[in-house]
């Protein structure tokens, strides 16, 4: 199996630690290591670091050899810029032309996701694989835990063998009323945006459903073998449609699959999703450093110094050298603002 890991992001809900030139997925946000880093070692349970491939911006290549130092420079493959999963996906399989059979199998993934039960993980993967090589792409669903309306939802229909079902509608990320109506349906997953695909599966979607894709990666081919593989082929990836695979892909398709998974997936969405996922004290609180705390709760501190705080609740705090945010933690997400603002008035030293 081949292995494609997505790591060209830029992690804007966790900014102020989040930065253009060390996003998320280079960050140890939850652990000692490197998102991307526990991403490489999770995978290498199924897959040898030969067959795992990084995709990224250019601008970001030296933090993955950095954090990524046992990986082959070759497996790192290069947008000029950061675009949508459906351009950066199509890339990487001309990039990987024909060094592998169209039969092989290829697990996408995000760098910047946490897995915590990774024995089920596999166990879905062998599952996936096994669907997968029917000519089917396949996705995972996560079984939701609560109504959720910061994911998208997949909706299954009929069941494809014992442990994978059809299909039936991709969902955008819903409001709070139609999220407890999709818990109470039962047959509804969070959509994980992580994929397993048989080469000549996905390449047949892409040419099928996103022509001017494939046409646009024609071109780039031949400006490979024309200048070799770091021709600048800028101008031609411009005109590619910034699509996530979900929409250019999936959403247009009838052969797809989705494998119910409960295997403790996070996309690490913000601020308040790190809260959760955190080691708490007896108040429910999360700092780095020492912490007091008078009559406070709930909150997530992330500074390296001491803080104190009175009568505080329910909020994020995060230091950098130069930046402070403080939120509250339940609109913590909207940090994102915050970094728009910044681009809108060329405060770009900040971001």
């Amino acid at each position: 199996m081949i292995a494609l890991i997505l790591a060209g992001g830029v992690g804007s809900r966790f900014w102020p630690l989040s930065r253009e030139d060390n996003p998320k997925q280079f960050l140890p946000i939850v652990s000692d290591d490197s998102m991307i880093r526990l991403t490489v070692d999770r995978l290498l349970k199924k897959v040898s670091i030969k067959d795992i491939y990084i995709v990224t911006a250019a601008n970001q290549v030296e933090l993955v050899k950095h954090h990524l130092p046992d990986l082959n420079p070759q497996n790192i493959i290069v947008e000029p810029f950061g675009m949508n999963t459906a351009p950066c996906i199509a890339l990487s399989l001309a990039w990987l032309g024909n060094k592998y059979s169209e039969n092989e199998t290829m697990l996408v993934a995000a760098a910047d996701h946490l897995i915590i039960d990774t024995k089920e993980f596999y166990n879905c993967v062998d599952i996936a694989q096994d669907v997968a090589r029917q000519d089917m792409l396949v996705t995972f669903g996560i079984t939701p835990t609560y109504p959720a309306t910061s994911y998208g939802y997949i909706e299954s229909g009929k069941p494809f063998g014992d442990k994978s079902f059809r299909v039936v509608s991709f969902k955008e990320k819903p409001d709070q009323e139609t999220a407890k109506m999709y818990m109470g349906r039962g047959n509804f997953f969070w959509n994980s945006g992580m994929f397993i695909w048989n080469l000549k599966t996905i390449r047949k979607a892409f040419i099928n459903l996103q022509p001017a894709i494939w046409d646009l990666l024609d071109k780039i081919k031949v400006d490979w073998l024309k200048y070799g593989r770091n021709s600048d082929f800028t101008s031609l990836y411009k005109q590619m449609p910034r699509l996530p695979v979900d929409i250019g892909i999936m959403e247009k398709s009838d052969n797809i699959a989705v494998i119910p998974s409960n295997f403790g997936w996070s996309d690490v969405g913000g601020w308040k999703a790190l809260h959760d996922l955190s080691s708490k004290d007896k108040n429910n609180n999360v700092s780095k450093r020492d912490l007091l705390a008078i009559d406070s709760r709930d909150n997530y501190i992330f500074s390296d110094k001491l803080i104190g705080l009175i009568g505080i609740n329910n909020l994020v705090i995060i230091e950098t050298e130069d930046s402070l945010l403080i939120a509250d933690k339940d609109r913590s997400e909207e940090v994102k603002k915050l970094v728009s603002y910044l681009k809108d008035n060329n405060l770009n030293g900040y971001l």
